[in-house]
């Protein structure tokens, strides 16, 4: 390990100069030249010289130079011009050197760097604050001619500026860093500062200034550079919301028997407050939802040190609160504010909305004998298992009226029975029974008679819990889909059942007519069924991909026809966001808090989703060993234990400088001193 960059001279402060500005001392010779030079004076008849002796010695005199007298003029001018002079060449006392050509210096720009603070003199400040005034102390130390980087280290590396010179250029470009809401990750800025330095001859040296209290400690190991660590910031207590979730329950309600009974809807808000101090916390947890100030739920508790404490929170939405942003906060806040909050939505209601749509041209239920061309069988069976789910609301209809459903739920699971259109809308699908031809990317091909079941995908959710031994098919229609492991039910004959999923919806296709087979009387079809309704559940609960967390891509679900889709940040910022097959993707959420989606087209709609860091690591606020190679320990320093940085005498000379011009004027033009009696005019 190379030895620490930031290194106090021995002995007196050096003194710094630049040798731009001492030309300026040339100027001193034609100074004292002015005053050595005789004054060229004109004839004049006076009655008496006795007045003038000095001016006629110095008339008869034949040498063009006369005596040097020390004048006060001559010493304020020439201490005026000696300060201007050193003035230019910026002089300076250096109490910090960093050696080296060519410098990357990384600066920590994670959330716990965002933890309050205090400054050299006391003052209030914050970590990252910190560290960007000590990467420009150690800029003012490089040795002449060396060169600098800057990164940031966020939850990824960037390029803040490139390799300069310019001290000027790369204090601005220190300005505008600021913590993020994320997980750090210094190893990819410092493999970033290694692979910019490698191809540069001289000596080469990383600098890290960072608080420690990194989200992967080891991050640092296998370094090929000299590489230094310097801390900012001094171990606090902290408290933080480390996880949140948000469901949609049922309120227990006891019977007229004293039994615990299913009550009303309600929200359900599971949390996790973990105390990293060394004292017990006595917090409040409050829930209230965006954009409003009255608090839905609270509750006081005591979190001891070291502890996690789960919290729920719960109450009545109604029907105007669904998919609206939940705010949850602990009071009074603490040394980092950012963890003291998260972030939520209110799910969609207990009951998924659920349509069938039928082709019509049916035989009818064998079980209970209905007419023909009102449902096919398949379809009343299909009815009679999504209605046996007491937490769906079925609609049932042809599929005119599901293509032309104004205002659908866009989490609607869809199931089509006899016919497979084009980008149906709603949200997870499964298509029975379709016509020959091409499906969802599955080819529809002959027709099966008898086949028998020979295996089915286990591992898959849709087909959990169950088997398929004994059931019988009287027809299928062959299905080749576009990849082999889309398959999901095999018979001899070939495949009959594929997942026709895309990135914005879970989609099932069964080649066959439940109504011609037996499956609909066996138990494994009611629980197919169920974990349909499950994972379609769990879908609109969180989206496709769930909450995000801060740093991460936000990945939502958007209908397929959604165009003109704009993304609103937390701070009501105007996001990019890239949109393809249903999935509306923001390439970088920097900040906790709730990012809007609303969009047009025939399924106009919006969507509001939660981003949160909930990281252990980051709120954890005490120091962590950071790991070399070979399980040994990175060398840290503290910025309190380097010398401070050089101070520039610049302005201070500059501002001598001009009081000693501003002496000289008051000098020449002040009021000529009253003779007294007895005075000659000569003296």
């Amino acid at each position: 390990m190379a030895a620490p960059l930031a290194q106090a001279s021995a002995g007196a402060p050096l003194a710094l100069l630049s040798p731009g500005g001492l030309w300026l001392l040339a100027l001193l010779g034609p100074l004292v030249l002015l005053y050595i030079l005789k004054i060229k004076r004109s004839r004049r008849r006076v009655p008496s010289t006795w007045l003038w002796a000095a001016a006629q010695r110095d008339l008869m005199a034949r040498a063009p130079f006369r005596k040097l007298v020390a004048q006060l003029p001559l010493v304020l001018q020439a201490l005026a011009l000696a300060l201007l002079a050193l003035a230019l060449a910026r002089p300076a006392s250096r109490g910090r050197e960093l050696t080296g050509d060519h410098v990357a210096i990384i600066i920590d720009a994670s959330a716990s760097m965002s933890a309050a603070a205090r400054g050299p003199a006391g003052e209030p400040t914050t970590r990252i604050e910190l560290a960007k005034q000590l990467a420009r102390d150690l800029l003012s130390g490089l040795s002449p001619g060396s060169d600098a980087l800057i990164l940031e280290a966020g939850r990824d590396a960037r390029l803040v500026a490139a390799l300069d010179r310019d001290l000027v250029r790369l204090r601005a470009a220190i300005d505008p860093i600021a913590a993020r809401d994320v997980e750090g990750d210094l190893g990819a800025a410092v493999a970033l500062g290694v692979d910019r330095l490698r191809q540069l001859g001289g000596a080469r040296r990383v600098v890290v200034i960072t608080d420690g209290n990194l989200a992967r400690p080891a991050s640092l190991r296998g370094v090929s550079l000299p590489l230094e660590v310097i801390t900012v910031g001094e171990p606090v207590d902290n408290a933080a919301i480390v996880r949140v979730d948000v469901r949609s329950g049922s309120e227990a309600a006891a019977g007229a028997s004293g039994e615990r009974q299913e009550g009303r809807e309600e929200v359900q808000a599971f949390l996790v407050v973990a105390n990293f101090g060394a004292q017990p916390r006595d917090v409040y947890v409050t829930m209230r939802q965006d954009s409003a100030l009255d608090v839905l739920s609270s509750r006081r508790v005591l979190v001891k040190p070291g502890e996690r404490l789960p919290v729920v929170l719960t109450f009545r939405p109604s029907p105007g609160d669904y998919r609206k942003g939940l705010v949850f906060e602990l009071s009074p806040p603490d040394a980092m504010p950012l963890d003291d909050v998260a972030y939520g939505r209110v799910p969609a209601g207990d009951k998924l909305p659920v349509f069938l749509a039928a082709s019509g041209a049916g035989r009818g239920d064998p079980g209970a004998g209905g007419p023909p061309g009102a449902a096919s069988g398949g379809s009343a069976w299909l009815e009679r298992a999504l209605a046996s789910d007491p937490m769906t609301s079925v609609t049932s209809g042809s599929l005119a009226d599901l293509l032309g459903a104004p205002g659908l739920d866009p989490d609607t699971f869809v199931v089509i029975d006899g016919a497979c259109p084009p980008d149906p809308p709603g949200g997870d699908l499964l298509i029975v029974n379709p016509p020959p031809g091409r499906c969802s990317g599955t080819l529809v091909g002959q027709a099966l008679e008898r086949p028998a079941l020979t295996s089915w995908d286990t591992a898959d959710p849709r087909l959990r819990f169950l088997t398929l031994d004994g059931v019988h098919l009287r027809s299928a229609s062959s299905l080749t889909p576009e990849a082999a492991a889309q398959a999901l039910i095999r018979a001899q004959e070939g495949t009959i059942a594929t997942d026709i999923s895309t990135s914005s919806r879970t989609g099932t296709l069964l080649g066959f007519d439940v109504g011609e087979s037996d499956w609909p009387l066996k138990a494994s079809f009611v629980l197919f069924v169920r974990n349909l309704l499950e994972q379609a559940r769990a879908h609109r609960a969180h989206g496709i991909t769930g909450p995000a967390r801060t740093g991460e891509p936000l990945r939502v679900s958007v209908p397929a026809t959604a165009r003109d889709l704009q993304a609103i940040g937390p701070a009501g910022e105007r996001l990019d966001v890239a949109q393809r097959a249903g999935v509306a993707v923001i390439a970088e959420t920097p900040r906790a808090g709730l990012y809007r989606l609303a969009w047009q087209g025939p399924q106009a709609g919006s969507v509001v989703v939660p981003a949160n860091l909930t990281s252990v690591a980051e709120s954890d606020l005490t120091p962590r060993p950071l790991l070399a190679e070979g399980g040994g320990e990175v060398a840290v320093s503290s910025a309190a234990g380097q010398p401070d940085a050089h101070v520039e005498w610049t302005w201070l000379l500059a501002l001598a400088a001009l009081a000693f011009v501003v002496v000289d004027v008051w000098y020449f033009t002040r009021a000529p001193r009253p003779l007294r009696g007895g005075d000659s005019p000569a003296g």
